[in-house]
């Protein structure tokens, strides 16, 4: 119970042994004192919180705010001592906001959690007490037998003991964990691949015994101990035995497995970050804003406590005749006295720090949120998959991006490959119908045969490859839904191609469909059928592919005897062994498939003689054979067979991208985003994908830092790359590294990679495992610039990158939710990124910012009329404002525009965000919450303060008798002039920020302005019977019937706002922005409006300052007519005049599709 406990409350220690040992099916040693060890269960958490931790993990991240436990402290105060206001004014507050984003952050946790159980309780088939039991994930314990079946994903990480197939082997697929999509053969040991059966597995006894869990997927270091009739064998395993948590089952009916790992112990778990709470730019603004602010409290609050005792210092003032002090008060310790005022004027103050500011960006984002899940362009019909928001935490983030950080493989890819083209003889094939024609041409061959050269090439690209076939009987007789049928003569049985490389299955495939189709290969034989008849060669020879030749080859035995050896690989690894052939066109034609950014493949073959194919042998069997310097010596008798080469032709495969993808990667280029590629796959494959996809130019210059053996090797060759950096006239640079080159690079060298990768528009970085992808993402993340960093991905593999980075985006692929559940937005296809960030990242970042500095702004409005009246009240902390307007101003009478605005305000249209990506520059490296906007808004609202009180006290400083009957003004009536000043001025100045009117900013606009009236009307007006003193009794509805009162308040507002608004035309005119000029577009050239799709249909609706600055205008003679109202139009038209200062290079990149708008 006690070691449960501490599970759930984190504190659970790892094992300490460096080894574990696993009794297959749990069958414990019954001789001696056996003590099993403890292992992890097999729940996966990505949630947060528990039931236990909530409270006390909660309460510490909301008090770790400036604001929150500053309020704790007053709250404090406010029950220990006396002060001037009541502690429900700031615990009320308090706790409303401690509430509320409890209450928020509880339900995002709660829908983790969901996730969580929907995979925990999967169901799943494990062999207990001698039958085949079904249970739910979370049950399985480390030691149980676990049954799979074909296309399930494994529930934990296993031992393979048998499979279905008698030589015990397994195909796996592993897209989720490494991006990889190709087939992946796994072994079981001799001793248990026979146990095929629950009776046989009933029977084994079996212990292994392994390394403790580590991260590394692909290094696994253990033994099996088999007991057989009382003999035990042991036999050593490896990663070739492992079948890894969210990998899945491939082209093999059931596997029978021991799980090893469990649960957060998994390899993939232990990939994942701890999850941590992130935080946004904004807020971290906010902490510093605030930390200003309390210096300005702080120096308020002394500066009174000083002037009070100054002013007491005189007898006259120190005790007056109507306020004699009590006997204790004259014996107090001064130094307590001194503490005592200091923090009354601390309590008096207080309101300068925006407690509601929290509660109100709280809930910004919470119902900001919703507007993703409700965009239909970010819906994806054909998976029927909208967006989704796990945290709302960092909406305003997504408009900070500096750097995205993607993988390849699903993300960018839609893991299809598909044949293009061809080149054969020096002649280039398109496929037509499932033929083969030649380039120009249309029309089949009238007899649909084809030259010896075209069958020896798809003969050749039918045999040279490791393809494996799955056979699945179809549910009914005919071969109809064959989605391999073809009208070329035969029909086989429902096949399914499964490869080590996603090329090889699409060229199998396309052979199969032009009418040579590979049928099967038994280790011994391949045999293919070409236009039906059947044909067989004997696999004398297979020379796998490695990363140095760069190309596989396959030796063959046809019927009558002759050995042909085919190969394939890279155009730099065959040409040059070429000695016949149309060489140089075949050159010509990998340039064209490479240019059109498809994936490229050379064909060549050999037909050897039977002392050449004797020699060959030789040279083959005796690197194989050899103890010392194999690899070596294989390499050498691999070179010596591949050679005297006839070139066949090429192949152009395309591996088909995610829709709009190029055109995404181009306008976060132009937004200044940069794009770099994290992934799992090889480096041909990687930088093919990164050229088709426009990540890489052509024209771009082309840097690697790839193969780097030693830190030495790697200091030069990045200093190299510098050098040719800074020497190279060429305006982009691209980077190509691997993971084995960056370990190296991020040991010792990080400053010299970080200088190279800074200067490069673009990096690719292949061959990455899971946590070298987040090593980069924090590489970037902690440079000393503190860029915002974004990273995207579709696997399990990814999940780590995506917790890294500021902002994590899963994509709903088709391997698993894993990256979707761990990240913080969720969408169905890469193409979204562009409008998640250049739209809905720009309007929350530009709402956000506003709402802050709006208000900090009307709190200084608020509480520094309250400094300037103990000037005149000779410190006595007597309050300007009523208690119920202290506590009713943030909460209820300036909370509702400020909210409104936030969640509806549009500087400029979605679709010129959408379509001028250079607009997300405007707003880049947090500039509207820059230090310079900062002090703009806190001076105007001290000034606003300042004209408030003293245009006030102007007013009744000399004469108080305002009424008509010579009654006089008091000190409330005073207070509650400055106040009603001070509510209708901060609204307005919110309408002069609206840009964006719908009926609900026009609704909480006017209408808090005419609540506050109402409000203070009914509260003045009537004696309540539960209030203790009513000081506010009469006083508004006074104020209210003095002519000279109204004449103040509508001066003063003039007063304060006019300024404001001449600034704001000046600057628009002056000194426009980006955004200040699309926004002064005419409406006909502007995309086509729809009603739906801007929230809220009030185009016609206008900025309060609007007419004014219409005014202005036409008096400086530079009027221009222009209308807002929404317009009839058929289709998008964009057009900007020659002045402006866009980017030269901005296209309009992304198409829009036509819009029919309708007059609103």
């Amino acid at each position: 119970m006690l070691r449960w406990i501490r599970q759930q409350l984190g504190f659970d220690p790892p094992n300490q042994s460096d080894t574990r040992t696993v009794y297959v099916a749990n069958r414990f040693p019954q001789r001696g004192h056996y003590v099993p060890q403890r292992f992890a269960d097999n729940r996966i958490i990505s949630s947060k919180y528990t039931i236990w931790n909530f409270v006390p993990k909660n309460l510490f991240e909301q008090f770790r705010r400036i604001a929150n436990f500053y309020f704790l402290i007053i709250f404090l105060v406010q029950l220990m001592i006396d002060t001037p206001t009541s502690p429900v004014t700031s615990g009320l507050p308090l706790f409303f906001v401690i509430i509320i984003t409890a209450i928020k952050q509880g339900y995002e946790d709660w829908l983790r959690h969901k996730a969580d159980n929907e995979v925990n309780g999967a169901p799943v088939f494990v062999v207990r007490s001698g039958s085949l039991v079904q249970t739910r994930s979370k049950n399985i314990r480390v030691g149980d037998i676990v049954r799979v079946a074909k296309d399930e994903t494994f529930p934990a990480d296993l031992v393979l003991l048998s499979s279905d197939r008698t030589e015990g082997t397994c195909h796996i697929t592993t897209a989720s964990l490494d991006g990889e999509t190709n087939l992946k053969t796994h072994f079981s040991v001799a001793e248990t691949s026979v146990c095929q059966s629950v009776s046989r597995l009933e029977d084994l006894q079996a212990v292994v015994e392994c390394q403790q869990p580590e991260p590394d997927l692909y290094r696994f270091v253990g033994r099996i101990t088999v007991t057989d009739h009382g003999e035990e064998i042991v036999r050593p395993l490896g990663p070739e035995n492992l079948l890894l948590r969210g990998a899945r089952l491939k082209n093999t009916k059931e596997i029978f497995g021991v799980a090893i790992y469990t649960g957060m112990e998994a390899k993939m778990a232990l990939n994942y970050k701890c999850k941590s709470q992130k935080r946004s730019a904004v807020e971290k603004s906010m902490n510093t804003f605030l930390i200003i602010y309390l210096g300005i409290l702080l120096s308020e609050a002394i500066l009174s406590t000083i002037l009070k005792y100054a002013w007491q210092a005189e007898q006259e003032w120190d005790e007056p005749f109507y306020n004699h002090k009590t006997e204790h008060e004259r014996n107090s310790s001064p130094i307590l006295k001194f503490i005592s005022d200091f923090l009354a004027f601390l309590v008096l103050y207080n309101y300068i720090i925006p407690i509601s500011l929290y509660v109100t960006v709280e809930m910004q984002k919470f119902l900001g949120s919703f507007f993703i899940g409700w965009d239909l362009d970010l819906y994806h019909k054909e998976s029927d998959q909208k967006a989704q928001v796990n945290t709302s935490d960092l909406n305003e983030e997504l408009g900070q991006v500096e750097y995205v950080f993607t993988d390849k493989t699903g993300t960018l890819t839609e893991n299809e490959m598909q044949f293009r083209e061809c080149s054969i003889n020096g002649i280039k094939y398109q496929e037509v119908n499932g033929k083969l024609v030649p380039e120009g041409l249309t029309d089949d061959s009238p007899d649909g045969t084809l030259s010896d050269a075209e069958l020896m090439f798809l003969k050749a690209v039918a045999l040279c490859h490791t393809v494996q076939i799955s056979y699945d009987q179809p549910d009914c007789p005919s071969t109809a839904g064959d989605p391999f049928s073809h009208s070329n003569g035969f029909s086989t049985s429902h096949m399914e191609y499964y490869a080590s490389s996603p090329d090889e299955k699409a060229l199998v495939e396309a052979t199969k469909r032009m009418g040579v189709a590979f049928i099967g290969n038994n280790g011994e034989t391949m045999e293919i059928k070409t236009f039906g008849k059947s044909e067989k060669y004997k696999l004398l020879h297979v020379l796998e592919f490695d990363a140095h030749r760069r190309r596989m080859s396959v030796i063959l035995q046809n019927r009558s005897g002759g050995k042909v050896l085919f190969t394939k690989g890279a155009e730099s690894a065959i040409l040059p062994f070429t000695t016949s052939g149309e060489i140089d066109k075949t050159r010509i034609h990998v340039d064209e498939f490479a240019l059109k950014g498809l994936r490229t493949l050379v064909v060549a073959c050999r037909h050897f003689s039977a002392e050449e194919y004797s020699e060959a042998e030789r040279h083959l069997n005796l690197a194989r054979t050899a103890l010392q310097h194999r690899e070596e010596r294989l390499q050498e008798a691999f070179s010596f067979i591949e050679r005297d080469l006839q070139i066949l032709g090429a192949t152009g495969v395309e591996d088909k991208l995610q829709d709009k993808v190029q055109e995404t990667i181009e306008a976060l280029r132009l937004a200044g985003i940069k794009v770099w590629v994290l992934t799992g796959d090889k480096h041909e494959t990687a930088v093919s994908v990164s050229l088709s996809c426009g990540h890489f130019h052509r024209t771009m210059n082309h840097l690697e830092l790839l193969q780097q053996c030693s830190d030495s090797e790697c200091a030069e060759r990045l200093r190299q790359l510098a050098r040719r950096i800074k020497e190279d006239h060429v305006i982009q640079h691209g980077l190509v590294v691997d993971g084995a080159s960056l370990s190296l690079a991020l040991r010792e060298h990080e400053k010299l990679f970080m200088e190279v990768c800074k200067n490069c528009s673009a990096v690719l970085c292949c061959r990455m495992a899971p946590l070298q992808k987040a090593k980069v993402v924090r590489l970037i993340k902690t440079s000393p610039e503190k860029p915002i960093t974004l990273a995207i991905g579709d696997g399990a593999n990814d999940v780590s990158m995506i917790q890294e980075a500021h902002v994590g985006i899963g994509i709903m692929g088709k391997e698993g939710r894993q990256a979707a559940r761990n990240s913080d937005y969720a969408v169905a296809r890469f193409k979204f990124l562009a409008k998640l960030l250049l739209v809905h990242g720009h309007f929350y970042y530009i709402r956000i910012s506003t709402l802050v500095q709006y208000f900090f702004y009307k709190n200084v409005c608020f509480i520094t009329p309250q400094f300037l009246y103990q000037f005149f009240c000779l410190f006595s902390q007597q309050t300007l404002y009523d208690s119920v307007y202290l506590t009713l101003y943030n909460i209820v009478f300036t909370s509702l525009p400020i909210l409104v605005y936030s969640l509806f305000e549009q500087l400029v249209h979605p679709h010129m965000l959408h379509s001028k990506p250079v607009l997300y520059r405007d707003i880049s490296r947090n500039s509207l919450l820059s230090f310079r906007t900062f002090l703009y808004w806190t001076l105007l609202g001290f000034c606003h303060a300042f004209v408030f009180f003293f245009g006030s006290y102007i007013l009744m400083g000399e004469d108080t008798s305002l009424m008509g009957n010579g009654q006089m003004f008091g000190n409330w009536t005073f207070g509650t002039l400055v106040f009603t000043v001070m509510v209708i001025t901060v609204t307005l100045k919110l309408a002069l920020e609206t840009h964006f009117w719908t009926w609900m900013n026009h609704f909480v606009t006017w209408g808090s302005i005419a609540f506050y009236f109402v409000f203070s009307l009914f509260y003045g007006g009537i004696i309540w019977p539960f209030l203790h003193t009513q000081d506010m009794y009469f006083v508004f509805v006074q104020l209210l019937s003095s002519g000279s009162a109204w004449f103040a308040i509508i001066i003063i507002v003039i007063t304060c706002l006019f300024p404001d608004v001449v600034k704001k035309v000046l600057y628009r005119h002056l000194q426009p922005t980006s955004t200040q000029k699309s926004q002064s577009i005419p409406a006909h050239q502007k995309p086509g409006l729809s009603c739906v799709e801007s929230l809220c249909c009030y185009q016609h609706g206008q900025s309060g300052c609007s007419r004014l600055a219409r005014l202005l205008e036409q008096m400086t003679g530079h009027y221009q007519a222009s209308t807002n109202q929404c317009h009839t139009a058929n289709h998008s038209n964009r057009s900007w005049s020659e002045s402006e200062t866009f980017y030269s290079n901005d296209r309009s990149i992304l198409t829009l599709s036509p819009i029919e708008a309708t007059h609103c």
